[in-house]
């Protein structure tokens, strides 16, 4: 049977989230490797996924490492810059199914503030049927729970769920509730997952 529901995550996904790319076009890769040496952005961006608030967290943090505040300010200043570029491919494959009246979610570790704001800028984000984003929940992937939340919200069950998601981790804790998923590496290779669970002919998926 083909799945009911296709979950979408969103940092590599859907856009690209190498926060490490943007620093090293803003202040080169040997000043960009000491900022992330000397302060963990990505436990500062886990407190916002959890739930934080997106500009108190990064301007406290900022407080706290005076001699890198400007760099690390900039996580929220110019946060769209860092959640860049669009993966287009994948935007076209969310619409296509959409189009023919495949319910599509997202799954996201993301923070509830970041997210309003991404909101704003990312056009996509206001097209999927059901949002599951860990800043609103309060619990991130890959706990369980978050799945399970997915579950009970949804009504759908496991194995008629298929969902893709960049990180290995968040795929094996999907998989240990009975989900179908992917492993996304690439829009084609997520695309012709589509076409082969018989939710998408080649065409519509851009193949």
């Amino acid at each position: 049977m083909q799945p009911e529901a296709v979950i979408f995550d969103i940092g590599n996904v859907l856009t690209r989230w190498q926060p490490e790319a943007f620093y090293d076009r803003v202040l080169g890769e040997e000043r960009r490797r000491a900022l992330f040496a000397d302060v963990d952005l990505h436990g500062m961006n886990a407190l916002v996924d959890d739930g934080g608030l997106f500009r108190e967290t990064i301007y406290d943090w900022a407080d706290r490492h005076p001699d890198w505040a400007p760099e690390i300010r900039m996580w929220y200043d110019r946060w769209i810059e860092v959640a860049s570029p669009r993966i287009e491919g994948s935007i076209a494959l969310l619409r296509a199914l959409r189009k023919k009246g495949v319910p599509v979610f997202c799954l996201t570790n993301f923070g509830s503030y970041s997210y309003e704001e991404a909101r704003t800028k990312l056009d996509f984000l206001g097209e999927f049927d059901r949002e599951y984003v860990s800043g609103r929940l309060r619990v991130s992937k890959p706990d369980p729970r978050i799945y399970q939340a997915v579950e009970e919200d949804s009504g759908i069950a496991p194995d008629r769920l298929l969902f893709a998601d960049d990180k290995a981790e968040n795929i094996v804790a999907a998989a240990r509730r009975g989900w179908r998923t992917h492993q996304f590496e690439s829009w084609q290779g997520w695309a012709e997952r589509l076409v082969a669970e018989g939710l998408l002919t080649t065409g519509e998926a851009g193949l």
